[in-house]
């Protein structure tokens, strides 16, 4: 489903990815690590075509999208749905105005299709019944989950998740975890989180992904990368900061 080859990008002088080379399949849960600066979300916008590598391959489907016009591009980013780390939600818009958003835009479904999708993605992600609530009336994790009902509701092939937890106290964060996983397992899509919670990391994650200086350093199961002896992930996943380092 998705495959990375040789990425190549930089920005003046400064190197972000240098040869990030990967695989994620069809229908799997992926998990991307790494420092914060690291490139991370630089990635997220090559896998959805917003970035066009300086070299290298970003496949989607067998199909090589740095390629590809901005046009065709618009066709590829129908397969994915996206979860921002602050949901991104219209303020002065209700819960199901902001979820319906995208479907109103294409214009391919009549208003009742278009509230009924609305109502039956909002029960997926537990909050029914929140449709006429506006987003300042509702808590951080409830934010979270309308901005995932929006990612979802017109049924993506892949779902990606920026930080998905960030902010919210451990019992939410875990409710989000087993969403995500929800989400992959009814709707059969490809997830890919982006994320520095490491408790999330291992829950939610069938792979998980250690970008570290412009490549991918490791990769396996969650317990193969937490229970690695690699200095650098070892370090990384407990929390541990290199005595050599100065930049705290």
């Amino acid at each position: 489903m998705i495959e990375a080859r040789e990425l190549q990008k930089s920005f003046g002088s400064h190197r972000v990815l240098d040869g990030v080379t990967f695989r994620i399949e069809k229908g799997q849960s992926a998990v991307i690590i790494g420092r914060s600066g690291g490139g991370k979300s630089i990635l997220l916008k090559h896998i959805i075509g917003l970035l066009r590598p300086d070299s290298g391959e970003m496949l989607i489907g067998g199909e090589n999208i740095a390629a590809k016009n901005e046009r065709e591009l618009l066709q590829v980013r129908r397969l994915f749905g996206m979860v921002f780390q602050s949901a991104a939600l219209f303020d002065s818009l209700t819960v199901a105005d902001n979820v319906a958003f995208l479907l109103r835009r294409e214009g391919r479904l009549s208003e009742k299709e278009i509230a009924q999708r609305v109502d039956e993605t909002l029960v997926m992600v537990d909050l029914p019944g929140t449709q006429r609530k506006k987003p300042a009336e509702l808590s951080g994790g409830m934010r979270k989950r309308v901005g995932l009902a929006r990612a979802i509701v017109y049924r993506p092939e892949i779902v990606l998740y920026d930080e998905p937890t960030t902010g919210l106290d451990p019992v939410v964060a875990d409710s989000i975890d087993q969403l995500i996983l929800r989400v992959c397992e009814q709707l059969k899509v490809t997830s890919i989180v982006v994320t520095h919670d490491m408790r999330s990391a291992r829950r939610v994650g069938e792979r998980i992904l250690m970008l570290h200086e412009g490549r991918i350093y490791a990769h396996g199961t969650p317990n193969e990368i937490f229970e690695s002896e690699d200095p650098i992930v070892h370090r990384f996943v407990r929390g541990i900061s290199d005595p050599k380092e100065h930049n705290f």
